[in-house]
């Protein structure tokens, strides 16, 4: 039986779509990347805000028009043949309805986090999916698969497991030079506006000798980019080992030969020690860039999110950051609209971007989750007010960038190659730059370059997001 995986969501989700991939292949099945040839469709999902919804929603009816499709082809020429060249007369939605149409439809199977969340709803409303799959139960899936019996849809959500080990049989490309590395499952931070604990569960951190084999392993295949990921890569070790220990695990990567750039997503704030600046500082390996979702800076906003952050102890955090790593890369992720923020709060932020400068700054509207705090709260925003802010701070951000990207024009920046443009101009990414979040490097070079070379190129021009250059022998 073959497999093909369509992924949405965030690296998280893509982790755990190499994950699926592996355990399919280790029951001696085989992974397609072509929906067509597949036996079944794995839509793996998002369901974090109102966006990833829609478009995981209009994905799997993307997925279920392609199967219908092929489907009627399939029963048509099977049709065809039986007769001996002559067309068959009935419709094609009888065709598909018929033992032919039975034979050659492709399960269709959704999984990921809008489905742990809104599984057993969509059952009963997308007949079209066959199995619906929690996030915990990707290890069942052949079986599931291989046992599933034609008109007779299922759902599958298993209670969280205790423990956190990661997928032992992660498909793993054959040159992986940037690969995400999980190091914890779950959330226990329990932000007013976040469904996540809902979806994945508390926090639960993956042992370290595990997670160093899984980074051994991507070397020897090739990897030189690891980029740690969690919902809080800060919480690491807390519940297994009684404090933080995410610096104690940045050493031990670092002594990994192969490894080149170590990145840091998804790190809390009020968990930015004294002693993880150090590692970050003194290690080579590690890039000096920082992924740290803020969400907001006014303390009366803060505190309705439920966050422990305060903007004391967040201008102290970045200024730590700046001290000790004067290079350091910032990226930082805020959420405009959230209910009751005033125009006085939306202001302290304006002039907090204006006045901060990150190097990476996203931001999103808040939307309005159903079964978190937030989506109770009184003075819901108007989604027209919440889209202008979102423009308001992004053209601020602008000019910083912009100003920011001038200022390298002139120098020399290793770059991480990842591929080819549309104009055979090849694209690359620095060490400040996390892959299809941040800026590119888009640079000309008199020999033929892979994926994953390192080279040196001097910035010769610079853009809002991107700069551009040539590559240095």
């Amino acid at each position: 039986m073959k497999l093909y995986i369509e992924t949405l969501g965030c690296p998280k989700n893509f982790n755990d779509s190499e994950g699926i991939a592996g355990i399919w292949e280790r029951a001696g099945m085989q992974v397609t990347d072509d929906p067509v040839a597949a036996d079944a469709i794995l839509v793996n999902t998002c369901g974090f805000i109102n966006d990833a919804k829609k478009e995981s929603i209009d994905k799997i009816f993307e997925m279920a028009r392609l199967i219908a499709d092929t489907a009627v082809n399939t029963a048509a020429d099977s049709a065809h043949e039986t007769v001996g060249g002559v067309a068959a007369a009935a419709p094609a939605k009888a065709i598909v309805n018929g033992e032919a149409g039975m034979a050659a439809k492709k399960l269709l199977i959704v999984s990921g986090c809008l489905s742990q969340r809104y599984g057993r709803e969509l059952f009963d409303e997308m007949p079209e999916v066959d199995i619906f799959l929690g996030v915990n139960d990707y290890e069942r899936l052949p079986q599931i698969a291989a046992q599933f019996q034609r008109g007779k849809r299922q759902q599958f959500f298993s209670c969280q497991p205790e423990r956190f080990e990661e997928f032992s049989a992660r498909k793993i490309d054959e040159n992986p030079y940037s690969a995400t590395l999980r190091i914890a499952e779950g959330c226990n931070n329990c932000c007013a506006y976040c469904a996540i604990p809902q979806i994945r569960g508390g926090y639960r951190s993956r042992p370290m000798e595990n997670i160093l084999h899984e980074a051994k392993v991507l070397s020897e295949k090739g990897c030189k980019e690891l980029i740690l990921i969690a919902q809080d890569v800060t919480e690491y070790g807390r519940d297994l080992y009684g404090t933080l220990r995410l610096p104690d695990l940045l050493r031990a990567l670092c002594r990994i030969s192969g490894i080149h750039w170590i990145r840091l997503m998804y790190c809390y704030e009020d968990k930015i020690t004294d002693e993880l600046i150090e590692v970050m500082a003194s290690e080579e390996k590690i890039c000096h860039y920082i992924d740290i979702p803020l969400q907001h800076i006014s303390d009366g906003v803060l505190q309705r999110m439920n966050r422990r952050s305060t903007k004391a102890s967040i201008t102290d955090t970045i200024a730590r950051l700046r001290r000790a790593i004067p290079d350091i890369h910032i990226r930082t992720t805020l959420i405009v609209g959230f209910p009751g923020e005033s125009e006085a709060e939306f202001e302290e932020l304006l002039d907090f971007v204006e006045d901060t400068e990150f190097e990476r700054l996203g931001v999103f509207a808040y939307s309005q989750e159903e079964g978190t705090a937030a989506a109770a709260m009184a003075h819901q925003i108007d989604e027209d007010e919440k889209a202008a802010r979102v423009d308001a701070v992004m053209r601020r951000q602008v000019d910083i960038s912009r100003a920011i990207n001038e200022a390298k024009v002139g120098g020399l920046m290793e770059v991480l190659v990842d591929g080819m443009d549309e104009e055979d101009a090849y694209i690359g990414r620095t060490a400040y730059d996390a892959p299809e979040i941040d800026n590119a490097v888009i640079f000309r070079s008199g020999r033929e370059l892979l994926p994953g070379d390192m080279v040196t190129v001097r910035i010769e021009d610079a853009f809002d997001y991107d700069l551009t250059g040539r590559m240095e022998e």
